[in-house]
């Protein structure tokens, strides 16, 4: 049987536009957006999430190696920088030739627990020393020698290294993911360790900026 062809030209359907065109989505690694207020400390090249990890299944990794290392500087609300004395990390004013005492930090982005949440584990000297807050009725704050590369990544063994990150107006605060409500915080004296405390009072300071370098 003869079937006439048709040579009407064929139309494609109109595209749908997607519910998030134009909309800036979150970043799960340092949660910001290009829109929203907070800094954004990352390259511009940083690659996207789902390509650090965020949003697939771990098992899918095979646990691999953390290798992508940011170095960050941070210092308190009242310009005190960190520095070693006595294999205990201080926070003091640093100036003149002391300046070349300050410890950079070094940070990567801990999966094993809700993107949301910022969670990170942080070292000094290109991180093979790791802060850590093991579970404590009164924690402390610690120095271990461990590289931040080949820390496991489950929440388990992990959390005693891990920090949850917040922001408010230019300031970031570090709470511990192992003792909840603790946070990293610096003597209002000069040259005193590195703690941890549950509240900003007179002698602790819980403020802190957080800056790519």
């Amino acid at each position: 049987m003869f079937t006439p062809r048709c040579d009407r030209p064929q139309v494609p359907p109109p595209a749908v536009p997607s519910p998030l065109a134009g909309r800036s989505q979150p970043c799960q690694l340092c949660g910001n957006t290009t829109t929203n207020l907070l800094p954004s400390f990352l390259p511009s090249s940083q690659p996207l999430p789902r390509a650090l990890g965020w949003g697939v299944p771990m098992e899918a990794e095979g646990f691999a190696p953390q290798t992508k290392v940011f170095q960050y500087r941070i210092w308190d609300v009242n310009q005190k920088s960190l520095y070693l004395r006595n294999d205990q990390l201080v926070a003091g004013h640093l100036q003149g030739a002391n300046a070349a005492l300050e410890e950079k930090v070094f940070w990567v982005p801990n999966r094993a627990f809700e993107p949301a949440r910022l969670p990170i584990i942080l070292g000094i000297q290109n991180g093979t020393r790791c802060l850590a807050s093991p579970p404590a009725s009164q924690p402390t704050l610690q120095l271990q020698a461990v590289d931040i590369r080949a820390l496991p990544r489950d929440s388990a063994t992990s959390a005693a290294f891990t920090f949850f990150r917040s922001y408010k107006d230019g300031l970031w605060r570090f709470e511990s993911a192992a003792n909840p409500g603790w946070f990293l915080c610096t003597a209002a004296s000069g040259h005193q360790p590195l703690g941890l405390s549950q509240v900003p009072d007179a002698t602790h300071l819980l403020d802190f900026y957080f800056q790519l370098c």
